[in-house]
């Protein structure tokens, strides 16, 4: 009796241990062709039991094998058939679900998630949890149109975008329709989404889409029909005094015409500016410009006294370098003799009866 206590008070841990490290998962999946989907495989980790080893293995109508394993050298892929288009999460402790992509018709089978845990003590508990896959086709849903912006009333002018969506399996096609009076459509694209680089005026109206796969016998999907609304930007401005009496004005010929205005204002300011730096540059060069002293020798001869030499005489006459420079002498008349006088008397007269005198002047510089 002592020996079984002490049996379960040792296999007790153990025995909780193994109540916490089960896997929860689902019995069975369908998932869609050439779609993806995910088997669920997860566990609370817990302290002292460290993961050794995760296998993932599955059973076909006609084979098995294992797909992925992971242990301590790292994540392997062991079916060639999947590779490529399964993973499993790292980075999530207890997280071991699989991840598969583009799902065929040959991947339906059970699949099973075994996981093994390394004790403190080194032993070994494992556990596994199995999910049956079908793979099924599922047609086109109804597609729903997404507006790239909230509301569908934009400017002229504005960017926007239709997106087509639906469900089923891939690949789906989609049209884009434009209604037209008269009941008609017109097609506009077949791609998923209906741009807009700028809207105009003229993309007002009413859109729809569709959508189809190979699934049902090449079914279409038609959506719900969407009103696009544009509004036209105003380009004229109605001004008015006491609210009577002016007509309509153009903002932007207004705009233009001040535009035009400071521009002639500022090519008449900088002629004007270029006109008076000219005229000062003139002023200063004329001012310091040097003034060359001339001297001009003038001859004259006195027809009626040739034969008198002291009626002929040579003149010299030097232009003073400033207009200031005049020297003048005041001789008194009373300490001159009357032979002096007489001198002068004489060469006025001679100078007076020079009427018919020739003159010859010529430059001595």
């Amino acid at each position: 009796m002592g020996m079984l206590a002490r049996a379960a008070v040792l296999m007790s841990p153990l025995l909780f241990c193994n109540a916490l490290l089960d896997l929860t998962g689902l019995n069975e999946i369908k998932g869609v062709w050439k779609g993806s989907t995910t088997l669920p495989c997860a566990y609370v980790p817990v302290k002292d039991f460290v993961q050794q080893m995760l296998m993932w293995t599955v059973v076909h109508d006609q084979s098995s094998g294992t797909i992925f394993r992971r242990d301590g050298s790292g994540d392997h892929i062991l079916l060639s058939e999947y590779r490529g288009r399964v993973s499993v999460l790292k980075d999530v402790p207890g997280n071991v679900s699989l991840h598969i992509l583009n799902l065929e018709i040959s991947d339906r089978g059970a699949y099973t998630c075994q996981v093994t845990w390394r004790a403190s003590n080194n032993s070994l508990i494992a556990k596994d949890i199995t999910t049956k896959v079908e793979v099924v086709k599922v047609a086109a849903t109804k597609p729903v149109i997404r507006a790239s912006e909230p509301g569908l009333t934009f400017p002229a002018g504005a960017r926007t975008s239709l997106t087509c969506v639906a469900s089923g399996s891939p690949p789906i096609s989609y049209r884009w329709f434009r209604s037209t009076a008269g009941g008609k459509a017109l097609l506009l694209s077949s791609q998923a989404e209906l741009a807009w680089d700028s809207l105009r005026p003229s993309d007002t109206g009413k859109y729809y889409c569709e959508a189809e796969n190979r699934v049902g016998a090449g079914a279409v999907q038609q959506s719900d029909a969407v009103e696009l609304t544009v509004r036209d930007l105003p380009t004229t401005v109605v001004t008015s005094e006491n609210g009577v009496g002016y007509p309509e004005k153009n903002s932007t010929t207004q705009n233009v015409q001040r535009t035009q205005l400071s521009l002639y204002l500022v090519v008449l300011i900088a002629v004007v500016c270029s006109a008076v730096v000219f005229l000062v540059i003139f002023l200063i060069v004329c001012i310091r410009k040097p003034k060359e002293a001339q001297a001009y020798e003038v001859k004259f001869h006195n027809s009626r006294a040739a034969a008198s030499s002291r009626c002929e005489s040579t003149g010299h006459y030097e232009e003073p370098i400033s207009f200031t420079e005049n020297n003048y002498v005041m001789e008194p008349l009373k300490n001159k003799t009357s032979a002096e006088i007489n001198v002068e008397k004489n060469e006025y007269d001679c100078l007076g009866n020079t009427q018919e005198s020739e003159y010859e002047v010529g430059d001595t510089a």
